[in-house]
């Protein structure tokens, strides 16, 4: 049975009993709720602990003291910002080892997901603090228009006021402390929701940021389920942001509600592999295996279909069969050699089974995988696909190679267009040109060459098209998200301080 034992420091967010019973932080304080929530470990699918199931009440005293408080963040100093997260930072990295261990069993992943992911979100914190110091305004001389000759301004950044993060279960420490970090460093109180699935890790961060200083108030975490309360936090007047990471479903669904507030939307994806017939297949095929498989492929930009030109498609697929077994899969905890972990949930297993076996009945060659247990989907080898299988279209969220053939480049690029996704891709070639055409052609927002797609500790900006989301996530374009500009605009013309316009020269 898995259990989830945290060590005194942070024992201020939890209640003990049989399970631990974790708590929501409101207006600087550790607080219990009435409602709870079962957390089912996908490791062996019982009960590990509780959480909070915030209710209207609870999740309006968030907002209204987030909103209330905001001047204490954005009145600090920006250097003096930038110092607290430093520290937060530091002290995060002392607990390291009680945090992935509380990941690992609360998400089922394997050690070096895990662990890779808390160390993302060090060096995530680490860049955001550095580009944070960007965060820079602008002078316009107006002698350049006939109608402000006499005039300056200076376009600024301000904060946007609160923002609100919602987070999902596939890097519920990494995507909800991306979220956090650049509103509060450009000044915002944050209310967050992290993943229903596997809060607990996060909530553990979250006390080292009440530990080190954050001004009370200023951060907010509640947890909760149902579309009732996400719509209520949405729709809250005093929200004047929403950063969403999630499904497209959901995503279509605030967009439809947020009304003006500002909104930032990383969506689903279907990310497609082009390997063109003078491809490296040795590389490729080791990447295209890791951009389909790590994290169990429960990633927005995990590699969901394989395009191979028809020259190189059966060498191609026997560098896949001979590479698959290069991962390790099994219970997490049975040591860091496990590299393939059970997917979020039983439910999440009967989905992606779903959509490999109708794969099958409609020509596609299972080679190896395609059976579950459980939360446990074994990694599985998908070979010619049709592309009127779902699983050729829809987003898997699992760990599925899912292999198409295609006549030449142009067939690939076409099919790999023909998607309503357009979050990342990546090409294979070593013919600079043809690459060159592929990443001009593809209609995503991220393309790579030679290599797997990968939005690591975000230092490249990353976003979506069409149904793949809007707006640009990254280091340092998070913060701008999180910021408005204002023109401040300075009339010299009282004391002749500006240059006045003539109109000598005018035809």
């Amino acid at each position: 049975m898995v259990k989830i034992e945290l060590s005194e420091y942070f024992s201020e967010i939890y209640e003990k009993g049989d399970v631990p019973r974790f708590k929501v932080f409101i207006d600087g304080k550790w607080v219990s709720t009435k409602n709870r929530l079962d957390l089912i470990s996908p490791i062996d699918g019982r009960k590990s602990a509780e959480i909070s199931n915030v209710s209207f009440d609870d999740m309006e005293k968030a907002i209204q003291s987030a909103s209330s408080k905001k001047d204490k963040i954005r009145n600090m100093a920006a250097i003096d910002r930038i110092e607290l997260m430093n520290t937060v930072r530091k002290e995060l990295e002392k607990h390291r080892d009680e945090i992935v261990g509380v990941l690992i069993a609360e998400s089922g992943k394997a050690y070096n997901s895990a662990i890779g992911e808390f160390n993302a979100m060090l060096e995530r914190m680490r860049l955001s603090m550095e580009d944070s110091r960007k965060i820079l305004g602008e002078y316009l001389p107006g002698d350049w228009s006939s109608d402000t000759a006499q005039k300056i301004a200076l376009v600024i950044r301000e904060p946007i006021g609160v923002v609100l993060g919602i987070s999902p279960f596939n890097y519920p420490i990494y995507t909800s402390v991306a979220k956090i970090l650049p509103a509060l460093l450009a000044g915002n109180s944050v209310v967050i929701k992290p993943p229903s699935a596997d809060p607990i890790a996060f909530m553990m961060c979250m006390e080292i940021f009440r530990k080190m200083g954050v001004p009370s108030g200023t951060l907010q975490v509640l947890t909760g389920s149902g579309e009732e309360r996400g719509d209520y936090l949405v729709t809250n007047e005093k929200i004047n942001m929403v950063s969403f990471t999630g499904s497209t479903v959901v995503g279509k669904h605030i967009s439809s509600i947020a009304g003006l507030r500002k909104i930032h939307l990383e969506l689903g994806g279907k990310a497609a592999a082009i390997v063109l017939e003078d491809a490296e297949l040795e590389l490729a095929a080791k990447e295209c295996i890791k951009g389909s498989l790590e994290l169990a492929g429960q990633r927005c930009d995990a590699i969901s279909r394989i395009l191979v030109v028809q020259k190189v498609y059966d060498k191609f697929v026997d560098k896949l069969k001979s590479h698959i077994s290069d991962y390790s899969f099994g219970n997490p905890l049975d040591g860091k050699a496990i590299t393939l972990g059970p997917v979020i949930s039983t439910k999440a297993a009967k989905r992606i089974d779903d959509l490999v076996q109708d794969a099958a009945k409609k020509g596609a060659k299972i080679m190896c995988g395609g059976k579950y247990n459980d939360a446990y989907y074994e990694p599985t080898l998908l070979i010619d696909v049709p592309l009127n299988a779902d699983i050729a279209n829809e987003e898997t969220f699992g760990p599925v190679i899912t292999v198409i053939k295609v006549k030449d480049l142009d067939e690939a690029v076409r099919v790999a267009n023909n998607s309503k996704y357009g979050l990342d891709s990546c090409v294979f070639t070593e013919d600079f040109y043809s690459a060159w055409e592929v990443m001009k052609i593809l209609q995503v927002g991220n393309v790579t060459l030679n290599s797997a797609p990968s939005h690591g500790t975000a230092y490249f900006p990353f976003g979506g098209i069409k149904d793949s989301g809007q707006g640009k996530e990254g280091v340092g374009y998070s913060i701008e998200e999180m910021t408005v500009m204002k023109t401040v605009i300075f009339n010299l013309a009282p004391k002749n301080l500006g240059k006045k316009y003539t109109g000598a020269f005018k035809d």
